[in-house]
């Protein structure tokens, strides 16, 4: 392992209970013969990140028992239903004492963001006071790569479905912005009518 793929780690945050998909958990979707959470486990070790913790929540259980976790750290969310900002809270704190230096944050609901996007974003590491994310069309999306030095800046604001928006707002002349619309569409899938984009 290099010092680059040991020191950027990746988080990928899975606990959603798929509220508007009927109660359906996201992480157990498929897409491409794969449940969500794996395929989004894949995108980010092709985009190089050796680490990857990922946080769980709605139907843990189920997931951990029909999911290929292998290699990856899984941090439990007891608080998972207010919101993706508990789960960023829980997936930072889980990274605070591995030594990593950077967390690149992906979403699971995001499978049309793939390894070329990822890796783009994980390429602008420098160092722990590193933010940068990924641009479609110039629109600030994900995945987010967040130095050490902002993670309890990031903790301390991340409440509510908002998870990191409202520090980044609040740092946005220190964010890098990475193109990434030529490779990646920034789609969620939040309700049926998105599960089209489902493979």
């Amino acid at each position: 392992m290099t010092d680059t793929e040991d020191q950027v780690a990746g988080l990928l945050l899975a606990a959603g209970g798929g509220r508007r998909l009927g109660g359906r958990p996201k992480a157990l979707l498929e897409h491409r013969g794969h449940l969500l959470v794996e395929h989004a486990i894949a995108v980010l070790r092709a985009a190089g990140c050796a680490r990857v913790h990922v946080v769980l929540g709605a139907r843990a259980e189920d997931v951990r028992a029909r999911a290929a976790l292998d290699g990856c750290v899984v941090v439990d969310n007891p608080g998972w239903e207010q919101g993706m900002g508990s789960s960023l809270r829980a997936g930072l704190a889980s990274l605070a004492t591995t030594g990593a230096k950077a967390a690149l944050v992906s979403l699971v609901d995001q499978p049309g963001i793939g390894a070329e996007a990822m890796a783009r974003v994980r390429a602008g590491y420098r160092d722990e006071t590193s933010l940068v994310s990924a641009a479609y069309a110039g629109v600030r999306g994900h995945p987010v790569l967040l130095g050490a030095a902002h993670w309890a800046g990031v903790s301390a604001t991340a409440t509510g479905d908002r998870g990191a928006r409202a520090y980044l707002r609040e740092h946005e002349a220190e964010i890098t912005l990475v193109e990434c619309g030529d490779v990646g569409r920034a789609y969620d899938i939040d309700t049926e009518a998105d599960l089209r984009h489902l493979e």
